[in-house]
């Protein structure tokens, strides 16, 4: 049972989840309990492991190492949720600067690259004290590391890329705060959390909190229960031409403020996107799937200062405040029609929220503004009943397919008569409004306008409608990877 789409899923590989093990610990002795479908395990080739990595740091604060050209693989790393020391297979443990690329990395017990927090901002306190909600020491950690001296100069700003990243049971990749003003491309990623050996929150292909000023790029990531989550502070974050496919569900924003864009992505399972979120920019991707949209109004969470890690405030998740742009929605259940009733402009939202004397409770009642515009709605996606310029056709049925040759992977798709005429516009800084809790304008880490006009493929476009400027009226084949 998936608990993200409530549905019961297929296990890939059956014979992986036969062969299971439990253990018993007390003061004295170490008890395990393994099934060996008839197999004596005094004659087979019996590994336990127990170091928690292959290649990670003691002491915190060792800065710019490269890790390149290795495989790696059987570590018994440990659960890392953002409440807790977050050890990986490999990682740099709260310090700053490293590369970590050409590498094979498998089978780590829960997640292979961490660039995660370490222990003395919370370490499991949930399950130790028992006293507050994970929420409240996660809550609590953000503000103790930015007082222990969480910031740019001394956490974060590394790469991670060209790696091949599978069969973990939990992450490929895993960071919270350790995260911020890093790269993430061009890797391969597959076969996380599919066995379904673990339950909690924190499962995906790449699992961030407070992904702040990230890029992350160009990396193929499927068959996974969930492929990338960007929960709290993804601010500044840039998700960019990105292949999704076989995943019970693709992309999870959740808990946050933005301003972070969404573009130029693949999104080609059943379920795209879940926007538990505000302050975003989705342009010029193509959603196959469902999309789930949700107020968040039990949880607020922080956010910071421009391109820094100081704390500005915190705020619940009003829902609202997105911008979709230049997208092809493909599928039924996806489509924007959700937001429905929102306002349309800054101007319009503080109109009616002052429309009556008050303070945060008119702000609730009135919809934040969303500006969509320009996408094209396929097979049953519904469009927002606002949006001026679109391109509607419920009865076609696009027929996606990823297809997977010796010579790379394609991306089959029909699309309608009437789609090279329909244009959209490019996208930068200056077009996209600014996120309205945040304040903070839509441009680069460094603080220069983001244009967004080249494609998946890295081909410069005028005008392009979807993640490929090539993509024509009726049968599309192209190469994708």
């Amino acid at each position: 049972f998936d608990h993200g789409t409530w549905e019961t899923v297929k296990v890939k590989n059956k014979a992986q989840t036969r062969y299971v093990w439990y253990c018993e610990t007390d003061g004295e002795k170490t008890t395990i309990y393994a099934n060996f479908q008839g197999h004596d395990p005094n004659s087979e080739l019996v590994e336990i492991n127990v170091r928690p990595s292959c290649f990670y740091p003691e002491k915190t604060g060792v800065d710019y190492i490269t890790v390149s050209g290795f495989e790696m693989a059987h570590a018994a790393s440990p659960w890392a949720p953002p409440t807790a020391n977050q050890i990986g297979l490999i990682g740099p443990n709260w310090a700053k600067g490293w590369i970590i690329e050409n590498n094979i990395i498998h089978d780590a017990k829960c997640s292979a690259i961490s660039l995660g927090k370490e222990a003395s901002t919370g370490e499991n306190y949930r399950s130790t004290r028992m006293d507050k909600p994970g929420y409240q020491y996660q809550l609590e950690a953000v503000f103790l590391a930015e007082k222990l001296g969480w910031g740019k100069e001394t956490v974060g700003s590394h790469i991670v890329r060209h790696n091949t990243i599978y069969d973990c049971g939990q992450n490929a990749i895993v960071g919270h705060m350790g995260c911020v003003f890093s790269e993430i491309h061009h890797n391969h990623i597959y076969n996380i959390g599919i066995k379904r050996e673990f339950f909690g929150y924190e499962i995906a292909g790449i699992k961030f909190h407070a992904p702040l000023d990230t890029y992350i790029h160009h990396n193929i990531i499927h068959d996974c229960t969930l492929g990338m989550w960007c929960d709290w502070q993804t601010q500044g974050t840039r998700v960019s031409k990105n292949i999704f496919y076989e995943n019970n569900r693709d992309l999870y924003i959740e808990v946050s403020h933005g301003p972070y864009i969404v573009d130029n992505n693949i999104f080609a399972s059943k379920f795209s996107l879940m926007n538990w979120s505000q302050g975003g920019a989705y342009i010029n991707n193509l959603f196959c799937g469902k999309i789930a949209n949700l107020k968040i109004l039990n949880r607020a969470t922080p956010y910071h200062f421009p391109h820094s890690t100081k704390v500005k405030g915190y705020a619940l998740i009003y829902g609202g405040d997105d911008r979709y742009y230049n997208n092809i929605f493909a599928g039924d259940g996806s489509g924007t029609a959700y937001f429905n009733g929102h306002t349309t402009s800054l101007e319009e939202y503080i109109k009616k929220a002052n429309e009556r004397v008050g303070d945060v409770e008119e702000y609730e009642k009135v919809g934040q503004p969303v500006y969509i515009n320009n996408n094209v709605y396929l097979n049953g996606a519904k469009a927002f009943d606002r949006e001026e310029e679109k391109l509607v056709d419920h009865d076609h049925n696009p027929n996606v397919k990823i297809i997977n040759e010796k010579d790379g992977l394609y991306l089959s798709i029909n699309l309608p008569k009437g789609f090279d005429s329909f244009k959209g516009i490019i996208h930068s800084t200056d077009t996209l409004a600014r996120a309205r809790i945040v304040d903070q304008e839509f441009e680069n880490p460094d603080g220069s306008k983001v244009f967004i006009d080249t494609d998946l493929l890295g081909e410069k476009h005028q005008n392009a409608t979807g993640p490929l400027a090539k993509l024509k009226d009726g049968e599309n084949l192209v190469k994708i990877w």
